[in-house]
């Protein structure tokens, strides 16, 4: 048999060295034990998938695994074996591989799993390996071992034929029981991890591995986007690699499911677990395991341009699908892991890779992305927002690999915040608020981010906020109003005010214009763009005059050019003109008066007849209306509603005045209030030729003649006049009213009937007025009221002189209300002299005027004198100690009897009666 590959001289070698040293013996069983039972346990197909891609060179080659014989054989295609490759396979350290970083010679030893008697045979010629054999070439030192020896140190040639279509077949005779279907699972990683092959095959099934001309590898119905570059590692990090400085790096995406965790691939699987979107397959240097990477700078070089290729991966997937292959926050796996997730991120940061919304890309360290937004919002705000992302990436699926690259989030705030100093036109901003509209409908704090929103407004202004702003069918100057291109039901949403005529009125920056326009037009600004704003609304609201009174602080001109309210003003032709003082109020500028609708002049506070205050829940008397305190303080409990007339008290011509006031229907109803101020007032200060009106009477009310004097001829109606104050009967309204008559009774010039001074004694109502200082008396006279009495008992008439008894049916609260002395309190007597008791029942006369009058006779006694004397007077009757006294006559008697039976006013008929007592007098 011949020996192509010099197997002889091998085997002289290592015999010679192992019975030389028996120590190298044992090393070499030791090292080839650690590779079978560690490093290469259970990467039997890894390592020879491995072999067959070396062994394809440049063309893509094929492995197929077969059962033949109770051997498991692997044919390659590519180089056949060469006696370089053989040497590799019998020695433990070395490799006859050229290219590549690492040590894979070594990886033949995974064969010894399931064999230990392996054969390589090729076109070029076959070599095998025996443990047998070993063991009858050194059985001293095999003994040694209880028979074990190294399998892969002593090669002998062989000569078998290689299968059609092949160029190299690895036969393992099995001494484990295995199946092909143990394999199929490792397929579609190893075709993706060598390049090297093209198609597996397994038994009857097979692998094959596509690749198309943008890059992606489809194996089976997998499909891997994949990048990948060589390099060569500087020379000062090749130093104890075999001649390999040259190196691999080729990442694969899954393209139709997550990787989930996965293996460094070196290029085979190692134990380095990632946790990488995307698998690594890399020739880094590892240990002689093969599961584990050889620390080192060589290592880390190569990791190093691993990261750096990452994102000419990452560029090749869609846009919005890139974010994907960022490495999340989360503990690393392994050493490895640490630094390649570290690295790419690094590398991801710096590359331009992610989409602006404008289609061109950026680098996550220049870029922000919307915390929520739209596609429409992102083209809308990029501008003010320069680096601005996509707006599929503000998708919350995109969150954590964005925090990952430190992208920074821009809150709907922010954003607000960076269009405020944005130029737009208002259908610009009618877009900005229809792409924030579908947010704000889920988020609350996107709309209350949405509260800065600027707002263009119809005088070309832009404001801050929708809250302030009005929405109208019209754009009115000096009023907030949102430019019609501009308007959009956001702004509704947000606080805007849809504003007809009166929401427009209600505005405050209005209000404040109003308030300050006197002051403005004073200072020279032009005021006519208010007025018309202000007229234009007032008139579509149809608003009344008094139900806005802020309105009367309107800067208006007059007839002379100044500025005033309008509540100062006068219409030029209105019915006031004459009957008010002439300098109460300037004239409005007949300009303004015929361009605008007198209605709304008059609205907003310019005067054109009298106008009516109502308040129905008024709380004091702050109307703003002459001595109002006055009248608010008469009234015995607080007014519940105020209507009152205002600008009385600038009437010059109460006549004309009073009859204006009864042709408007709401005046005469505050002028005919109840207990209202128009009444009390016009009553008290009102002048009606020369007089108030109250200290006239009707023509008619002749039982008021001498206190009251009749009311000139006015031409004015008696209801009228009666509402104004002219007395049409005896009454007395308050304080003020009952100083005024009583000054009436004390005037001596005034002849008044006994008749009315004592009705109107009568009238005097309970009150705090001052006392008079003249009274009138039952002489007739006007005197001081120093030595005046209020007759309290009237048996005391006949010791009073009538000069000093006050004109009035006496009581004890008139003398208070009048501060007079009683009389009682200054006369007293007794009857000088002793008369007769009788019984009443006695007096027949008595007896026939109770019959008569169907009053109870009393059951006392009277005492009669025929003459009766007190304190040396004569009187008719008298009372004392609760007795009465009567002289021995009709009128003694009657006045007695009408007192005891209390029937005082009956007096002059019980004297009647008593003098003829009978039918006739009582009938006649």
């Amino acid at each position: 048999m011949t020996d192509p590959f010099g197997t002889e001289a091998l085997r002289t070698s290592v015999l010679a060295a192992w019975r030389g040293s028996p120590t190298r013996f044992r090393e070499d069983a030791n090292a080839e034990e650690d590779l079978r039972l560690g490093g290469y346990r259970d990467r039997l197909l890894v390592e020879l998938a491995q072999n067959a891609a070396d062994a394809a060179g440049a063309e893509p080659g094929v492995l197929r695994i077969t059962l033949v014989d109770g051997e498991l054989r692997a044919a390659n295609t590519g180089a056949p074996l060469t006696a370089a490759g053989v040497a590799a396979l019998a020695s433990l350290r070395a490799s006859a591989k050229e290219s590549g970083v690492g040590q894979f010679g070594v990886g033949f030893a995974a064969v010894l799993a399931v064999t230990d008697a392996p054969r390589v045979v090729s076109a070029s010629g076959g070599v095998e390996f025996s443990a047998a054999r070993t063991r009858a070439e050194v059985p001293e030192l095999a003994s040694e071992r209880g028979g074990d020896v190294p399998v892969l140190r002593l090669v002998w040639p062989c000569a078998e034929e290689v299968p059609a279509g092949f160029t190299t077949e690895v036969r393992l005779p099995l001494k484990v029981d295995l199946s092909l279907d143990d394999f199929v699972d490792e397929v579609p990683d190893l075709l993706l991890a060598l390049p090297g092959l093209r198609r597996i095959e397994i038994g009857s099934q097979s692998w094959e591995r596509f690749v198309t001309a943008d890059g992606v590898v489809t194996i089976g119905s997998s499909r891997w986007l994949v990048e990948r570059t060589t390099g060569e590692l500087p020379t000062e990090l090749v130093q104890g690699v075999e001649h390999r400085p040259h190196w691999t790096v080729v990442w694969a995406y899954p393209l139709d499911s997550e990787l989930g965790e996965d293996v460094l691939h070196a290029p085979t699987p190692t134990d380095e677990r990632l946790s990488l979107p995307a698998r690594l397959i890399a020739t880094t240097p590892v240990e002689p395991s093969r599961r584990r990477v050889l620390p080192g700078a060589a290592a880390w070089s190569v990791l190093d341009a691993a990261a750096a290729l990452y994102p000419a991966l990452v560029q090749r997937v869609p846009a919005v699908e890139r974010t994907a292959l960022v490495p999340l926050p989360g503990f690393p796996l392994s050493e490895v892991d640490d630094r390649l997730r570290t690295a790419v991120l690094r590398e991801l940061r710096a590359a331009s890779w992610l989409p602006l919304a404008s289609g061109e890309w950026i680098t996550p360290a220049r870029a922000r992305v919307l915390d929520v937004g739209s596609e429409e919002l992102v083209e809308l705000v990029e501008d003010a927002l320069p680096g601005l992302l996509d707006a599929e990436l503000s998708a919350p699926v995109h969150a954590k690999a964005l925090a990952a690259l430190e992208v920074p989030r821009v809150s709907t705030a922010e954003v607000v915040a960076a269009l405020a100093g944005v130029d737009g036109d208002p259908g610009w901003w009618r877009d900005v608020y229809a792409a924030f509209e579908p947010l704000a409908e889920v988020d609350p704090d996107v709309r209350e981010a949405l509260q800065s929103l600027p707002v263009p407004l119809a005088d070309g202004r832009t404001v801050t906020g929708p809250r302030t702003t009005l929405i109208a069918d019209e754009p009115l100057p000096g009023l907030r109003v949102v430019h019609p291109d501009a308007v959009h039901p956001l702004l509704v949403r947000l606080g805007a005010v849809e504003a007809g005529a009166a929401e427009l009125l209600a505005d405050p920056s209005l209000r404040e214009n109003v308030a300050r326009s006197v002051e403005d037009a004073e200072a020279g600004l032009d005021g006519e763009d208010l007025i018309e704003t202000v007229l234009r609304l007032v008139d579509r609201a149809a608003l009344r005059a008094g139900e806005e009174p802020w309105l009367g602080a309107l800067a208006l001109p007059d007839a002379s050019g100044e500025w005033h309210r309008a509540d100062e003003l006068l219409m030029p032709d209105s019915a006031l003109v004459g009957v008010v003082e002439a300098d109460a109020f300037p004239l409005l500028s007949k300009e303004i008066a015929d361009a605008y609708p007198r209605a709304a002049l008059v609205a907003v506070g310019v005067v054109d007849t009298f106008s009516v205050v109502i308040d129905d829940e008024p709380s004091g008397p702050d109307h703003d209306l002459p001595d109002e305190s006055a009248w608010w303080s008469s009234m015995a409990d607080e007014p519940r509603r105020v209507v009152a007339v205002r600008d009385l008290d600038l009437v010059a011509d109460w006549p004309a005045a009073l009859r204006l006031l009864a042709s408007d229907p709401v005046t005469w109803r505050a002028v005919t209030e109840p207990d209202g101020y128009t009444g009390w007032w016009i009553a008290r200060h009102a002048t009606l030729a020369g007089k108030a009106p109250r200290e006239y009477r009707l023509a008619e009310a002749s039982l008021l003649d001498g206190l009251f004097d009749a009311v000139p001829e006015l031409e004015l109606p008696e209801h009228v006049l009666r509402a104004a104050g002219v007395r049409s009967r005896l009454e007395i309204w308050d304080d003020d009213d009952a100083e005024f008559v009583l000054e009436r009774l004390g005037d001596p010039d005034r002849a008044i009937a006994d008749a009315v001074v004592l009705r109107a004694h009568a009238a005097l109502p309970e009150g705090d007025f001052a006392p008079p200082e003249r009274v009138r008396v039952l002489s007739g006279e006007v005197v001081s009221a120093d030595d005046v009495v209020v007759l309290d008992h009237p048996w005391l008439l006949g010791v009073v002189p009538p000069s000093r008894v006050l004109l009035a049916d006496g009581s004890e609260e008139l003398a208070d209300l009048l501060d007079l002395a009683l009389a009682s309190e200054e006369f007293d007597g007794s009857p000088d002299h002793v008369g007769e008791v009788v019984r009443w029942q006695d007096l027949a006369a008595v007896r026939m005027a109770c019959e008569l009058l169907e009053v109870a006779l009393p059951d006392g006694v009277v005492v009669v004198h025929e003459e009766l004397v007190v304190d040396g007077q004569r009187v008719e009757w008298w009372m004392a100690d609760g007795v009465p006294h009567a002289a021995d006559t009709p009128e003694g008697l009657a006045r007695a009897l009408a007192w005891v039976t209390e029937r005082w006013e009956d007096r002059h008929t019980f004297a009647a009666l008593i003098t003829d007592p009978s039918a006739a007098t009582l009938l006649g």
